[in-house]
């Protein structure tokens, strides 16, 4: 009898509001939403995906009705008890870039919430503020599971303020989580709130992410690998992403380029997307980042062709898509 597959996807399902880059308005339930349906889509027969989530009680009966229609979705790990749940109004600037307001937000995803999931085979973690996942609860997966830990960098790098205002902020905690990450995913802007100087001058900070570069990506990647994970995956936007491991001590760097689509209609949600790809890639144990990588451009790409989750397509459809634009992939 085959393996019957089990992955944990944990984080928010805020209420978005959001305004498109070509001024559309959409009004949808995200984050942890597009890797979970992803991931249903790709496991459906082969396993079971679990979403992990505290919500608001106003917000369950549409959160069942979007995930109604996916066999592979188990919901037993949402709870709407505390009544509590993110509601973020997005407005994109352009294609990638956007600014932010948080109304609402959940309670941290505790330990408590992660012991009837221990049995999972891969665990991705999607939080987009630094509140959202308790350090607590990675250390006790780390300590009580063998899945693999997949973690989003989105989180530990975003917080906000008492007005309701997202930014950006250094994890300066970094450290203390790196041990208890099996791979760390990130874009380029979260990898510079992530490899940060010992001091800064002023004029630094005030321009701090107006050109990004990538030189300091094969620096922040040994100093990472070194302390815990076993690959650090960095989106680079459009054009794809790096994979860093090591190899009897020696850095690794693999570049995975993008599935372009000629049609953009909507890039929310393309990085969590992306997280659940990596664990269908991951979740049978075997450190294949490549080829993980390879679904998680897959999900990213079909995540930017419409507004609804009718976007992600079934394995086969989704491993055609992915031999079409990776010679490599069998």
């Amino acid at each position: 009898m085959s393996k019957h597959y089990k992955v944990a996807v944990i984080g928010p399902i805020p209420r978005d509001h959001i305004t498109t880059h070509r001024g559309e308005v959409i009004e949808k339930y995200g984050c942890i939403t597009h890797p979970t349906i992803g991931l249903a889509q790709l496991i459906e027969g082969l396993g079971t995906v679990y979403p992990i989530s505290h919500i608001r009680k106003q917000d369950m009966p549409a959160v069942k009705e979007i995930f109604a229609p996916y066999a592979a979705i188990d919901m037993s790990g949402v709870s709407d008890e505390a009544d509590s749940g993110d509601v973020i109004k997005l407005k994109f600037i352009d294609q990638n870039f956007r600014e932010e307001k948080q109304t609402a937000f959940m309670n941290p995803i505790m330990p408590v919430d992660m012991a009837p999931f221990l049995d999972c085979d891969a665990f991705v973690f999607v939080p987009i503020t630094d509140h959202e996942i308790a350090l607590d609860t990675v250390k006790y997966l780390k300590e009580h599971s063998k899945g693999v830990i997949i973690f989003d960098g989105h989180g530990p790098t975003h917080t906000m303020t008492i007005s309701g205002d997202r930014h950006k902020k250094f994890w300066v905690e970094r450290d203390m989580w790196l041990p208890y990450i099996d791979v760390l995913k990130m874009n380029l802007e979260e990898s510079w709130c992530t490899w940060y100087k010992h001091e800064y001058r002023e004029d630094e900070l005030t321009d701090l992410l107006d050109d990004i570069g990538q030189d300091h990506l094969r620096p922040m990647a040994d100093y990472i690998l070194d302390r815990g994970p076993r690959a650090l995956i960095i989106t680079t936007d459009a054009t794809g992403c790096k994979v860093f491991t090591k190899e009897n001590g020696q850095l690794k760097e693999e570049f995975v380029k993008s599935i372009f689509m000629e049609n953009v209609v909507d890039t929310t949600g393309c990085g969590d997307s992306f997280a659940g790809g990596l664990a269908y890639g991951l979740m049978d144990g075997a450190d294949h980042y490549v080829r993980a990588s390879m679904y998680a451009n897959a999900l990213g790409a079909q995540r930017t062709q419409g507004t609804t989750f009718e976007v992600f397509k079934p394995l086969s459809d989704t491993e055609e898509m992915m031999r079409a634009n990776y010679p490599d992939f069998k």
